[in-house]
């Protein structure tokens, strides 16, 4: 099996973080953004708006 080239552009999921759910994945391109992406998404499993964080999609 073949190793998969690193591009610039990778699958992350966006995590909440309250409940610790990963609710969403998007997209992150690592030239433009260099840190870890945070963003105010809608949790569906709490009912409110908070702030998901970064981490590996699986």
């Amino acid at each position: 099996m073949a190793k998969k080239a690193k591009t610039a552009v990778e699958i992350i999921a966006l995590q909440c973080s309250e409940c610790k759910r990963r609710n969403y994945t998007t997209y992150k391109n690592r030239k433009n953004i260099q840190g870890k992406l945070e963003k105010s998404k809608y949790c569906p499993f709490c009912r409110k708006h908070l702030v998901h964080k970064e981490t590996k999609a699986k």
